[in-house]
């Protein structure tokens, strides 16, 4: 398993199925040419990439262009790591037919395919030798984010204070918490919200 720091754009939610087996860290979904409209959705990545960078992986088909140029151009190049696929024909296991163009997604590539691809883009594992507090699910329980009568209605409001989207998963929220804030803002923020 990869552990990294910077994010993972993909287009759907079998990429992220697929790259959760080998990737320890945040994956973001465009949800396709859904990308287009959500501004929310580009809010996020943009200031992601201001923070840490994000490594963009589509499909290598016509679509996965499209949607890697959109967000290159709305992105500082130095900021993206693009990751590529290569072309190989067939058809996803989950799927009764191949895709448009008849080439495999990031779904259907091997773990090792995917790997090489990593390395070819320079992407390898990241170690680190700071020690500090992460924020965690048990975090968002304790201070009402999550688990509780009221819990939807508080984290809206800690979204809302981080501009942060608001459709955020408890899981995506944490990752994204610890990317953007200490566990001691964090707390900060949550006292906030009461």
């Amino acid at each position: 398993m990869i552990k990294l720091s910077k994010p993972i754009i993909v287009e759907g939610k079998y990429d992220i199925i697929k790259l959760s087996n080998l990737i320890d860290g945040l994956i973001i979904k465009t949800d396709g040419f859904g990308i287009f409209k959500d501004k929310e959705k580009q809010k996020l990545i943009r200031r992601l990439a201001g923070e840490t960078g994000i490594i963009v992986l589509t499909d290598s088909d016509s679509a996965g262009f499209i949607i890697r140029n959109f967000l290159t151009s709305s992105l500082p190049a130095d900021k993206i790591t693009h990751v590529y696929i290569p072309d190989i024909f067939g058809k996803e296991k989950r799927k009764t037919e191949g895709g448009k163009e008849g080439k495999l997604g990031v779904e259907g590539m091997t773990e090792e395919i995917l790997l090489e691809a990593f390395r070819k883009a320079g992407v390898v594992g990241e170690t680190t030798t700071e020690k500090r507090r992460l924020i965690t699910n048990i975090d968002l329980y304790e201070y009402g984010f999550s688990g509780r009568p009221n819990s939807q209605e508080k984290r809206k409001k800690l979204l809302k204070r981080l501009s942060l989207p608001e459709r955020l998963s408890t899981s995506s929220l944490v990752k994204i918490l610890n990317t953007f804030v200490t566990y001691e803002e964090f707390v900060k923020e949550a006292e906030q919200c009461e």
